[in-house]
């Protein structure tokens, strides 16, 4: 969405990221209200040529709280917005352990299969890959010869 602040990542203090994803007018109104915004700075939402001075205002503000403090701040409120979660942490997320979005399968976690309906639970049908299980075969099939694969192994390009 071109480079209005109402749409974009940004980054925290402790290095972490939110998404911001507040759009429409009430949702930003909110917004800047909780972020405690300039409202000399931040009152057009829709003028293009503040955006830049606005994207470089907003960008110092994330930086002065966590990630966790900005999620303390706007959850339970209408601002359109998350947590931008890694993957040690995604999985613990309660948004995504209410939709059973990750399982363990053979020690990895990942990503459960999707669709997942109300009535039709999706069937896992293999483990996980080993790293480097099939590198052979799916070079070989690109037309790699042994050697290069060898290659590749040995620099650490590839497993």
């Amino acid at each position: 969405m071109e480079d209005r602040i109402s749409y974009d990542t940004y980054e925290c203090k402790d290095g972490k990221f939110i998404s911001i994803g507040s759009i429409e007018p009430q949702f930003y109104a909110l917004l800047c209200q909780i972020a405690e915004l300039d409202e000399k700075v931040f009152s057009k939402q829709m003028s293009r040529d503040l955006w830049p001075e606005q994207k470089e205002e907003i960008k110092k503000i994330f930086l002065k709280k966590t990630r966790d403090e900005w999620c303390e701040l706007m959850e339970g409120t209408d601002v359109c917005f998350a947590p931008v979660l890694d993957m040690s942490e995604a999985p613990q997320h309660p948004h995504n352990k209410e939709r059973k979005t990750f399982i363990d399968l053979e020690g990895v976690t990942q990503p459960a299969p999707a669709p997942r309906f109300s009535r039709t639970e999706p069937e896992v049908v293999s483990s996980p890959s080993i790293v480097g299980e099939h590198t052979n075969e799916v070079l070989s099939s690109i037309g790699l010869s042994e050697e290069d694969i060898s290659t590749l192994k040995t620099s650490g390009a590839v497993a």
